[in-house]
């Protein structure tokens, strides 16, 4: 039997422990804040960034955790690259669109 698997996206090539990190930081900020916030947080694009680069500036210095959520900034940062991502596919302000456009 044949299968075609050509051309499909390669789930199989995430590495899912990693991924586990990042879905554990966007459980506990639903967990902090609500589920889905993130979708509707005013300047998302601007402030998603930012978290970003703090999370990354942390792990550059050789924090390897945040100090609130004991989560890897990594994954922090990771959690923010797909929020920025989502942004970028579904814009949602006037701003968003902007970027989108860009």
């Amino acid at each position: 039997m044949s299968k075609h698997d050509e051309g499909k996206t390669r789930w199989d090539l995430l590495p899912l422990e990693q991924v586990e990190e990042i879905a554990d930081v966007i459980t506990w900020g639903a967990k902090k804040y609500t589920d889905n916030g993130w979708k509707t947080l005013e300047n998302a694009e601007e402030r998603y960034f930012a978290a970003m680069m703090r999370h990354i500036a942390a792990h550059r210095r050789g924090e390897m955790c945040d100090n609130e959520s004991k989560l890897s900034h990594l994954a922090h940062a990771g959690a923010c690259l797909l929020f920025l991502i989502w942004h970028q596919d579904n814009p949602t302000t006037k701003e968003d669109q902007q970027h989108a456009d860009n």
